[in-house]
């Protein structure tokens, strides 16, 4: 689905006719993404097969050997079947995800990988996306821009003791990030926050809304989450000229995460 189809839904006056229109979209998305899911685990299959290695896949595909191993197992039928994994129970983890986020924390490295280490735990991300893509709903509230408007997405995935726990993209206007750092490939360093700040912009204030909900196709095939919901935190920050800069988006398996409420003294970094 293009942004002119988004648009279009969204300027239908009657508002029963827009949710039918709405739904029936989102009924289709899904769809299309399980099947689209199932033809790409097949060609790599047919493609190993054939005498492909893992690492040339991955190369063609842009991304890593172990991202193929994921898109052959999740959803598996009988007539692609990736090879059975350990037989033993997937060990419980549980990662904290800080509301709100320390300013230590958010002002280190990575947010994911300080908490994750605090625990005890053996982390690790990746960059899975760095491009342009149609704002949600929710994200183009954030944002203040139109829903199916262009904006900059830089998508990371993380595990933590090889287990997938969450996903979380950074989305930011393309009047605030195209062309600079943050529109680059891998990740920003020093930091992101450090990035944003390098381009003028000082914040004020910023928000987070947490909603539980089911995962879509794509969030259940990385998270391995069949069945089981995620949780969503949406951290959006405004700047002191009143402009929100960054949309934080994360995705959590659910029955992975814990999620601490602390009040922060002093001034938190957005």
């Amino acid at each position: 689905m293009d942004a002119r189809t988004l648009h279009e839904i969204a300027a239908i006056t009657d508002p029963l006719e827009r949710a039918r229109a709405a739904s029936a979209a989102m009924g289709t998305l899904q769809g299309q993404s399980v099947e689209l899911s199932r033809i790409r685990r097949g060609a790599i299959v047919d493609a190993q097969q054939a005498g492909q290695r893992q690492d040339d896949i991955a190369r063609h595909l842009g991304v890593t050997p172990g991202r193929v191993s994921q898109m052959k197992k999740a959803g598996a039928g009988p007539e692609h079947q990736a090879p059975a994994g350990p037989l033993g129970p997937r060990p419980r983890i549980l990662v904290q995800r800080a509301l709100p986020t320390p300013p230590a924390t958010r002002g280190s490295k990575s947010l994911y990988l300080t908490e994750a280490q605090q625990q005890g735990l053996e982390p690790k991300r990746e960059m899975l996306y760095v491009g342009q893509e149609p704002a949600s709903e929710h994200v183009a509230a954030g944002l203040d821009v139109h829903t199916g408007d262009a904006v900059i997405a830089r998508r990371k995935m993380f595990w933590a003791n090889e287990v997938p726990v969450r996903i979380s993209t950074s989305y930011f206007r393309t009047d605030v990030a195209k062309g600079t750092r943050l529109d680059g490939e891998g990740f920003v360093l020093p930091t992101l926050q450090a990035a944003i700040e390098d381009l003028g912009h000082r914040f004020s204030h910023a928000t987070e809304t947490l909603t539980a909900r089911p995962p879509t196709p794509y969030e259940a095939d990385l998270l391995d989450v069949p069945g089981e919901w995620v949780v969503q935190v949406l951290r959006v920050s405004v700047s002191t000229d009143d402009v929100p800069i960054h949309a934080l988006e994360t995705i959590c398996a659910a029955s992975r995460h814990v999620f601490p409420i602390g009040q922060v003294a002093g001034s938190d970094q957005f």
